[in-house]
């Protein structure tokens, strides 16, 4: 038994007690999974709700989605919901290929891991002992400890650039080198803290880990992995093919932003293949977990050895593996990882040794909630126990004291792109609400106290303050917006 937002785009993952578990044909159990999506929080004096996730694809203006759910160490069952590509109109079906964003990260992994098994890499070594044609740069921070795979695959060496945004299928597409000396669209990865010291996620951290297998294998990564590690575990829907091939592209499902809207060019493309390049499906994504669970459970034939996958299910630094992030202890060991590229937001959980796991892909900006509630509804129904409501106290809306700070207000910051960021406080029909017309989100807010707020639906947390005669609003702790006078 196993029990152990404006947010978002400012800052660059219960059926009724009373519903008997009884046993249903699988059509039925797909059914009250889709009828059973959960938000993320409730107030304690609100009544238990629960979501279709159709009508929820629509108020989060997500196109598509795909699940798998695997169950006793098997697919128990797939599905594609909505649409692929509004233009085509074609549908989501299982084999319709998502983006995994940083989902690439654990696979890629699997990678360096083989080439460790086969004596060919130290994951303690100096990758500059193996890097030809780049070297990470030496300062004051690696004299006294190296960037080693094992630190770049725990996100512990120190290195720099948290995510790639991709490009447009119109920009000049760089190389590996160009991208980790700087010359794409992001900063050059570099060494900032002593490797080793803290945890960080890295994104170019893992694209220096790129280079590494592919300088030791002699092979463009995507043909590597295909050979060594997708192949061998079934994964024939998927490539690390970056741009992606003609041959794929009539199955891939476009992007999509926070309003819904389709992206230029359907997609974006990405050169750091192992951080962010995967092309695939929940059903490969499944089968990648049912691998690992196998391996660990005793299977002799796999991809890697069992003593490999038990280093690799090994909590380092902030609970991370060797490549995916870990959770739990014992028979409630998770391992996991969300993925997020331009539209399409992705979550992968999966129970290290036991045969569970549910992989969500969308393909929209707007995925990640979705998904929360989509999770905790599958979590519900088997009992997995891995996503649950929390019941927060509120009370009444104090509408007297909140109509002083009812106006519009400015970010205290320039906001790349935008410039003067500005947000619009009302009570609309009785509710609290903070619209953003800059990406058309609205926050509709719960009152926990006279000047602290929640949005149940996303989780944002909203403060009122004064600074003198100065009205504040402060989302999250981080970002603080000033009243504008009329």
């Amino acid at each position: 038994m196993k029990k152990p937002a404006i947010i978002i785009f400012l800052s660059t993952l219960i059926f009724g007690a009373c519903q008997e578990k009884t046993e249903i044909n699988l059509g039925d159990e797909i059914t009250q999974i889709e009828n059973g999506l959960l938000t993320s929080y409730r107030s304690a004096s609100d009544s238990i709700t629960h979501y279709n996730i159709y009508d929820r694809m629509d108020y989060y203006h997500v196109p598509g989605v795909s699940i798998a759910v695997v169950e006793n160490g098997e697919i128990k069952w797939a599905k594609g919901y909505g649409i692929a590509d509004t233009e085509t109109g074609k549908e989501v079906d299982p084999t319709t290929l998502f983006q995994a964003g940083s989902i690439s990260k654990p696979v890629a992994a699997l990678g360096a891991l083989k080439l460790m098994e086969e004596g060919k890499l130290d994951l303690d070594q100096n990758v500059n002992d193996y890097l030809q044609g780049y070297q990470v740069a030496e300062n004051e921070f690696t004299s006294e400890e190296k960037v080693t795979v094992r630190r770049l695959l725990t996100h512990s060496a120190g290195t720099t650039v948290h995510g790639f945004p991709g490009y447009s299928q119109t920009d000049t597409f760089p190389t590996v080198i160009e991208v980790l000396n700087g010359d794409g669209n992001t900063p050059k990865v570099w060494v900032d803290t002593i490797p080793g010291s803290i945890w960080r996620y890295s994104g170019g951290g893992y694209t220096i880990m790129e280079k590494v297998v592919e300088d030791i294998s002699g092979q463009a990564l995507e043909v590597f992995l295909e050979e060594q590690i997708l192949k061998p575990m079934g994964m024939t829907n998927s490539t690390y093919q970056q741009p992606l091939g003609e041959k794929w592209q009539s199955n891939a499902s476009a992007a999509y932003n926070r309003q819904g809207e389709i992206i230029d060019g359907k997609w974006h493309n990405y050169p750091e293949q192992a951080a962010a390049g995967l092309w695939t499906t929940p059903t490969d994504l499944a089968k990648y977990c049912i691998e690992i669970q196998n391996i660990k459970s005793g299977k002799t034939d796999g991809v890697l050895k069992k003593e490999t996958v038990e280093a690799m299910l090994t909590k380092h630094l902030n609970e991370w593996g060797l490549g995916p992030a870990l959770s739990g202890e014992g028979d409630d060991l998770l391992f996991r990882h969300g993925g997020k590229n331009a539209g399409f937001s992705n979550n992968l959980v999966a129970f290290a040794n036991s045969g569970e796991a549910v992989i969500i892909m969308t393909n929209a900006d707007q995925g990640v909630s979705l998904m929360a509630e989509i999770l905790r509804s599958v979590s519900d129904f088997y009992d997995w126990d891995i996503s649950n409501q929390e019941v927060l106290e509120t009370i009444p809306l104090p509408e007297e004291h909140l109509q002083e700070y009812l106006g519009t207000y400015l970010l205290d910051e320039q906001v790349p792109g935008i410039g003067d960021y500005f947000i619009d406080v009302a009570i609309v029909d009785g509710k609290f609400q903070v619209n953003d017309p800059n990406n058309g989100e609205v926050n509709i807010l719960s009152a926990l106290t006279p000047d602290k707020y929640f949005d149940l639906t996303t989780g944002n947390q909203v403060n009122l303050e004064k600074n003198g005669d100065e009205l504040l609003i402060i989302f999250d702790g981080r970002f603080t917006f000033h009243k504008q006078k009329e």
